[in-house]
């Protein structure tokens, strides 16, 4: 196997980042994982899952979220922005969290965040 982290996750090793995580992706996140991660024109990089992808670590993405910047476990930032994140819920949902407090901005589903967020850049 290859050790390039930006190629496409195996199964295995996306089961391997929940568990690690603890924290069981929904569906079309996994979809956007096996998709390459691409964010179509959005100016921001997604996370990545397997290792050697410096900034774009999730496990550091969300260690630093969770346990620094105060983001509650049950929302998994897959993005980062100067320490403003993406996250999704094991659910789907996705939110959009600054550190400068509470947002009202969430998408019921994650292809209503990308098809907004990534494709229409709203």
């Amino acid at each position: 196997m290859t050790s390039d982290p930006f190629r496409i996750p195996s199964d295995e090793e996306i089961k391997n980042a929940e568990e690690k995580l603890k924290f069981k992706f929904p569906n079309e996140y996994i979809a956007f994982l096996k998709g390459g991660g691409n964010v179509a024109n959005a100016v921001f990089d997604a996370a990545v899952v397997l290792p050697g992808s410096g900034y774009l670590d999730i496990f550091e993405i969300a260690d630093i979220a969770w346990n620094k910047m105060g983001l509650n476990k049950k929302w998994l930032p897959f993005i980062e922005d100067n320490g403003d994140y993406f996250c999704v819920s094991e659910n789907g949902v996705v939110k959009f969290w600054s550190h400068n407090g509470c947002t009202d901005e969430k998408w019921t589903t994650f292809s209503a965040w990308f098809q907004q967020v990534c494709i229409e850049r709203k």
